[in-house]
């Protein structure tokens, strides 16, 4: 199997795991934690874990001036992509965050046009209009599950991170370019944490952890380990055999994976709405990463 295929499929995986992620994040907000204190617990669990793994990764040296490319990768990939994020989802419901986030790649071929002067092929463009009508069905014809307590102050909170994580896939490249993953990732988490514990530290001390039930912890943990330190490797590892435009269209398959996992916990309902959407979506995914048979 080639790398970029490889690539692909890690991009995938990396779908399914937010797709979960919106229901399971949502269970613990806000009963249990506020958003801000699970944002501290998530980067600094991880960041701990990057760390860990790098001690047994082949060691390279970070040239001093790629410093402020890392602390900006830190600031819209960790700091206020995730604090926009979970805020954002405690507020909103997990299928009505997830099909939001489908506006990423459109950002992502604006800033690629504009940084890059990446070329916006009319295939791609079309692929992401065919995903865009996908998920607009998605969100207007399919029920949303979970509860929305400030739906429109959410629902915008899930755009601006949106579009924190599109300058993160542009700005991230060309470290992936010059560096191994590990190399710089574990910087990345480190400056993410000192970011966020101004935000987060006092919502985590209020958590009494006697009260807390052992599933809620199993996804707690799975928030840390999985949609965290997994996600961002294999997103990392992807992007070394695809363009940021290509990563960013996966966003699309997340409502998909978020209504499949609703589905099956009892929480949603299949419909010829979502069976339609769903086929439109994988069409949009499918036209925006084929490669060009001529370069």
């Amino acid at each position: 199997m080639s790398k970029r295929n490889l690539a692909l499929i890690g991009a995938t995986f990396v779908s399914i795991i937010y797709g979960v992620t919106f229901t399971i994040a949502k269970d613990v907000m806000p009963l249990y934690i506020d958003a801000y204190g699970f944002i501290l617990l998530r980067v600094g669990g991880s960041m701990i874990l990057f760390w860990i793994f790098w001690l047994f990764m082949p060691k390279e040296k970070i040239a001093f001036n790629d410093f402020p490319r890392i602390i900006a990768a830190a600031f819209f990939g960790v700091a206020f992509n995730m604090l926009t994020f979970f805020k954002g989802l405690s507020l909103t419901s997990p299928i009505s965050a997830a099909v939001i986030m489908v506006s990423t790649p459109m950002i992502v071929l604006t800033l690629s046009a504009i940084i890059m002067k990446e070329r916006m092929q009319k295939r791609m463009v079309f692929g992401i209009i065919l995903g865009l009508i996908g998920t607009a069905f998605l969100i207007l014809y399919g029920k949303s599950i979970g509860s929305a307590t400030n739906a429109g102050l959410g629902n915008f909170l899930v755009l601006v991170n949106a579009i924190s994580y599109g300058f993160y896939l542009i700005i991230v490249k060309k470290l992936m370019d010059k560096y191994n993953a590990f190399t710089f990732v574990k910087w990345i988490y480190l400056f993410g944490f000192i970011m966020v514990l101004p935000f987060g530290w006092s919502q985590f001390q209020t958590v009494d952890w006697a009260l807390v039930p052992m599933d809620i912890c199993w996804k707690i943990g799975f928030v840390v380990v999985i949609s965290t330190f997994l996600t961002y490797l294999l997103n990392l590892l992807s992007m070394k055999e695809l363009k940021p435009t290509t990563v960013a269209a996966f966003i699309y398959l997340q409502p998909l994976f978020a209504t499949i996992f609703a589905i099956r916990l009892g929480k949603d309902e299949l419909s010829l709405v979502k069976i339609g959407s769903a086929v439109l979506i994988f069409i949009g995914v499918y036209l925006v990463t084929q490669k060009k048979s001529v370069q």
